[in-house]
């Protein structure tokens, strides 16, 4: 794909099927991990990212291109590494911090500084217009959406910002905002409210 499209802009969206279960890794992976299958697979994604990452170097695109990786839940309770998700309380399927905390890096050696940290709380609903900014793309703002576009944030043109997140799943919805996120749930009926900002 990317051989393809070197000579143009291009958007690659890659949606690995791991490491959701059932849990395989191909032969050259099988077995590398001290930490199992769940290891192996997640060595395979790291080289397939690196796949991604040499080849962008390869076509000297590298430097004018932005990279982001994340994923969208924290580690599940049933893959057998009660520590995966640590020092978070939670798992997928929770809005703890273990279900919602992941990792999301973006990499754009002309615009982002290397090692710089943006520690404003960002949702995967920012990834739209941080992409239409970054194209330079105008008009798909036709209604307000929640997204924020980061690319200021990123290329440290502006500070960190707040702004609520929102979750909601059936009977079950959280909120974090200014450090503090509460938890409804109507099955247990419950409220749970806690500062992240001490206690994260």
């Amino acid at each position: 794909f990317i051989d393809r499209k070197a000579g143009s802009p291009f958007f690659l969206y890659v949606a690995h099927s791991m490491p959701h279960v059932p849990l395989y890794a191909s032969e050259d992976f099988e077995g590398k991990s001290p930490r199992g299958l769940y290891g192996d697979v997640i060595e395979e994604i790291d080289w397939s990212v690196g796949q991604i990452l040499k080849k962008l170097e390869a076509k000297k695109l590298d430097d004018n291109t932005i990279v982001i990786f994340t994923s969208d839940n924290g580690g599940a309770d049933y893959v057998g590494l009660p520590e995966i998700n640590q020092p978070y309380r939670g798992w997928k399927l929770t809005m703890f911090e273990g279900g919602t905390h992941v990792p999301f890096f973006a990499k754009w050696p002309g615009r982002i500084a290397p090692g710089s940290r943006l520690e404003s709380p960002v949702s995967h609903l920012d990834i739209l217009p941080t992409s239409a900014s970054v194209a330079g793309l105008s008009g798909w703002e036709v209604k307000p959406i929640d997204g924020v576009d980061l690319l200021p944030y990123l290329t440290g043109e502006k500070e960190a910002f707040e702004r609520p997140i929102f979750w909601r799943e059936g009977y079950y919805q959280a909120v974090l905002h200014q450090g503090w996120k509460m938890h409804v749930s109507d099955n247990p009926d419950k409220v749970w409210l806690f500062n992240l900002r001490e206690d994260p």
